[in-house]
Parts: structure tokens; sequence; C-alpha cells
């Protein structure tokens, strides 16, 4: 699992956000927009609007086991969208494939960082993130957000109403993904999985309620989840800069939390149902811990796991938790498609 953004900083000295507060929240009702469906109806129709046509480019990385190509395909508005996709070059025949998404704020990074799917027999699409990474403009980005680095603040941009925030073309770029690729013919369309950590986690779990034939969930430590309880809680990351940017612009909280209502968690969990593997860790600052489990709780599937991280921060279990999802993984590779509940459609 690649690093999570905010890894290197302190994890929390106690289990500030521990599971008697799940317990409390498990019995709430989430408080969804009575049109959230016809939203996001409404936003994917109009992406798939456009071809779902994927470009691909040879690149010399050096390697000779695993064949690297530069991809690009149509996201939100049929905006171009950058990937790394890597796999096997022994493979014959059509491959499961891994979509994994980016935590905030970067992209896809070097084809180099992204070699363990691959490496497991998968064919291995990494987004680019838009605005975020170097590779794929948000074309959309205010000139007024430019104030850090490549991208501004691109967790508040747009978020007085959901037809302008960036999250709505950011998920939108990320189940394009998946409708684009399972097309590819060196894909097995019946065996697509979804994965990512931080923001990537949650635009996964995006992806598996909203995306045609996801056969499995990997949701590490996911952002985007619960977010009246995150900007009560969290200190540190996305969430706190909304709350900063909320103080600073008092007059906009009622109109910035009705939009991210749009793009809670809680509501995609509830629409999803292929197996799913969470994972939380209980001193992780930025994702408290109550809102991934909130997540995992509201997750419809039946088939899902849950890996306990007690002691860690937003780092996540690092390569421990990648283990885990490749052995997770498996079934995509040795068991037959009826057996994972995916549907080609």
């Amino acid at each position: 699992m690649p690093d999570a953004p905010y890894a290197a900083d302190a994890a929390a000295a106690t289990l500030y956000d521990d599971h008697p507060a799940v317990q409390a929240l498990s019995t709430d009702r989430h408080d969804e927009p009575a049109d959230f469906d016809a939203f996001w109806t409404a936003t994917l129709d109009d992406a798939r609007r456009f071809p779902p046509e994927v470009r691909r480019a040879a690149v010399d990385s050096g390697l000779r086991l695993v064949t690297v190509e530069d991809v690009t395909f149509p996201g939100w508005g049929g905006q171009p969208v950058r990937a790394w996709l890597l796999r096997p070059s022994a493979a014959d025949g059509p491959l499961p494939l891994v979509v994994q998404y980016c935590g905030y704020g970067g992209g896809r990074g070097a084809p180099l960082d992204h070699l363990a799917w691959a490496s497991a027999g998968f064919a291995h699409l990494v987004m680019d993130t838009r605005g975020q990474g170097d590779d794929t403009p948000d074309e959309h980005r205010p000139a007024a957000l430019a104030r850090a680095g490549p991208d501004g603040a691109h967790v508040v941009r747009g978020i007085v109403a959901p037809a302008t925030y960036y999250y709505r073309r950011l998920i939108t770029d990320a189940v394009r993904a998946v409708e684009c690729l399972r097309l590819e013919p060196f894909v097995d369309a019946t065996r697509v999985a979804v994965a990512g950590a931080s923001q990537g986690g949650g635009l996964a779990l995006a992806a598996a309620a909203l995306a045609e034939g996801v056969a499995l969930l990997l949701c590490d430590i996911p952002f985007l989840c619960h977010w009246a309880r995150a900007l009560q809680v969290a200190d540190r990351g996305p969430y706190a800069e909304v709350t900063r940017y909320l103080a600073e612009h008092p007059e906009r909280a009622g109109a910035a939390m009705a939009t991210l209502r749009y793009f809670d968690g809680l509501s995609f969990a509830a629409r999803a149902g292929a197996p799913a593997s969470f994972s939380v860790a209980l001193r992780d600052r930025v994702c408290p811990p109550s809102t991934v489990l909130r997540a995992f709780h509201a997750y419809a599937g039946a088939d899902k796991d849950l890996a306990v991280l007690p002691h860690n921060g937003h780092e996540g279990g690092g390569a421990h938790q990648l283990r885990r999802n490749l052995i997770r993984a498996r079934a995509l590779l040795d068991a037959p498609p009826a057996a994972l509940g995916a549907s080609p459609a």
C-alpha cells in the first residue's frame, strides 16, 4: 500500500476516538438528501455520453517482467484523465484488474512506485487525481484557490453547491476508470477490484457503489466518510482544512454542509454490495476511527471484513496492510468468476 498522506504525522497518544463512540453512532440515522440517487444518476449519465475510449502508450520503464503503459480515459465531462497501467509481461488471456485511487494531495507518481499488484498477477490501473497530481488538470479550478501548490485547497473547491464541488468531478473520474478499463480486451470484466487508502479509500467506496461490475472493494482508512462526525474530531488533514475554511467563512457553513451530504461514504456504503475488506487505525487523527467504523457498519454487502489496527495512525499499516489486501484479492485470481458474485453487466 503506497504511503498515505500525513503518514509521517505522529499518531494520537491515546485512543481518542474509541469504539464506544461508534456504538452510539451506529444508532444514528444518516441524514441523506432525498435526491441523492437522482443527483448521481444525472451526473454519471452525463459522463457516459462520452465514448469509453482508452488510449494506451508504451512506457520504457526498464522492467522486463512488467509491462507499463501511460493510459488516458474520459472522466467527468469527457475530460482526459491520466493513469498508469501495469501488468505482467508474460500474461496469457484476460486478467483480473485492480483500479487504485491515490491519497489526498498526490497523483499517480511514477510507475515504479506501483509494482506489487502486477507482480502478483493482476492488471493494475493507478488513476491520477485531477488537480492534485501533475498530469491531470482540474479544468474547473478557480484561480483564486491557486495558493498551495498545483492544486490549491481542493477539498473546499466549489463546496457551496453539489454541482460545483470538486469531489463530484473526482468521483466521476473514479467511476469512469472502472467502466472504461473493464472493456479492454486484456481485462476480465467479471474480476475487477477497486482499492485505495485515505482519499483513495473513499473513492474506492464510491466507485463500488456507483460503477458497474465491481467484484471486490479494498477500502483502507477511508476519507470522505461521516462528514458531520469527522469535522468535529479530526485535527489535521483534509477534514481539518474544511473546518478552517468554515471558520474563515462562517456564512458559507450551511451551504457547505448541505453539499457534503451528497459526497458521504455512508451513503455510498449503503449502496455497495461487492465483497469488501476495510481497515481502521485507532490512533488515526486524519480519518477518525469512528468515521471509518461507521462506514463499515453501513456497508450493505454481506461478505465484508475489517482489520483493526490498534497501534497505528494514518500510515495505516503500510506493507503489512498491502500484504493482507493481496491475500484477500487472491479470489480474483483463483476462484471461478461466478463464485465472486460479480456481474458482467
